[in-house]
């Protein structure tokens, strides 16, 4: 910084006091010799010079910190507010913080699962309207395989399908939805309270368990065939739904759908069964695995697991049972669900089940019933 000329009042006190002029030198030396001058000293008369380093350059005066201003609800004491609480550092703060981000990622994984699981089942479950399994959890879980063969409902003789109406599930044609709600609620109470089932599953009901589930009677698996069934009915018309009933349901040990049932039992394809075959047909649904082909032909209950009265009295439950429906309503219920015009009127094609499933032939010949 600059230097300010100092005045008489500022230099006073470092001003020495007058002395005697110093007295002359001695003869023979000149007048100012560098002898005769006093020893050089501090000058406090003079202002210092210019970038003066006597004195330190002053230290900056540490920032001044605002006072915290109180929040609404503070509970600090009055002498404490303006006290700062210490900040946790950011990698403690990130690693809560991540913390906490554990379960949001965890719950959103599950519901995106869940959400590909709906849309993989509702695509498979709208497939069935155009295509035909390959194979179900019925005839997967048979320990001695299966013999199935599809046909279109059109090839099938209209009396077995008004037979199959009439005895698994008469309201088909006329019921909106799988089921009636109050007789699914009677039934589960009978099962719940250890009674007997006062009425049988529905056709949708049944189809959803042949396609997806197994025997098991719990109440889980009534569940989960009640919830499949209603997804079923809203995918599907009544003539699919009958269509797969047909090809799927079982007949037999190890016979499956009507076509290889019509062969097997009767000789006949399931344009041709008649009234008496398509009774028999349908009466071994609640019972098949108790019955085997009689030699030449038809149902024979001598079986070696001494069941086979099982599966004959509900042939005869059908035989007392079905015929009147038939005779009171004829062909009209396979109409109203979808299936026009007659058997014989359908134009022949590779999938109409005119010629025996090879299966079923070497099983006949294996067991030497032909």
């Amino acid at each position: 910084m600059a230097s300010v000329p100092p005045d008489r009042r500022s230099t006073r006190r470092f001003r020495r006091p007058t002395a005697a002029p110093p007295p002359a030198p001695p003869s023979g030396r000149p007048a100012h010799s560098p002898q005769d001058q006093p020893s050089p000293g501090p000058r406090f008369d003079r202002p210092p010079p210019a970038g003066n380093d006597w004195y330190p350059p002053p230290e900056p005066a540490p920032p001044r910190e605002e006072p915290r201003r109180p929040r609404s609800g503070d509970r600090r004491r009055p002498h404490d507010r303006d006290v700062r609480r210490p900040v946790p550092p950011a990698p403690l703060r990130g690693r809560r913080r991540g913390r906490a981000r554990r379960p949001r990622r965890l719950l959103a994984r599950i519901a995106r699962v869940l959400a590909v699981l709906v849309v993989v089942q509702a695509l498979l479950l709208l497939s069935l309207r155009w295509v035909d399994p390959p194979t179900t959890a019925f005839m997967a879980a048979n320990p001695d395989g299966s013999i199935q063969q599809s046909v279109p409902v059109e090839h099938v003789s209209r009396t077995f399908l008004a037979a199959v109406i009439a005895h698994e599930d008469a309201a088909l044609p006329y019921r909106a939805g799988a089921f009636n709600w109050t007789v699914l609620w009677s039934r589960a109470w009978s099962h719940l309270s250890g009674e007997e089932d006062p009425s049988g599953s529905t056709i949708p009901q049944q189809v959803a368990k042949n396609l997806f589930l197994n025997q098991e009677l719990s109440a889980g698996r009534k569940a989960v065939e009640a919830a499949l069934a209603v997804e079923l009915a809203f995918v599907l018309d009544d003539r699919r739904m009958l269509e797969l009933y047909v090809n799927y349901a079982q007949f037999g040990p190890t016979i499956y759908g009507v076509c290889a049932a019509g062969w097997y039992y009767f000789d006949s394809p399931p344009e041709s069964l008649s009234p008496a075959e398509s009774v028999q047909l349908v009466g071994l649904l609640p019972s098949p695995g108790h019955v085997r082909r009689a030699p030449g032909g038809g149902m024979d209950f001598q079986v070696e697991d001494g069941l086979g009265w099982l599966s004959r009295s509900h042939v005869i439950n059908a035989q007392n049972r079905v015929p009147r429906h038939l005779d009171a309503l004829g062909f009209t219920p396979v109409e109203d669900a979808g299936v026009e015009g007659l058997a014989s009127e359908q134009e022949p094609s590779d999938d109409d089940c005119s010629e025996p499933p090879q299966e079923v032939t070497d099983l006949i010949a294996a067991e030497g019933t032909g």
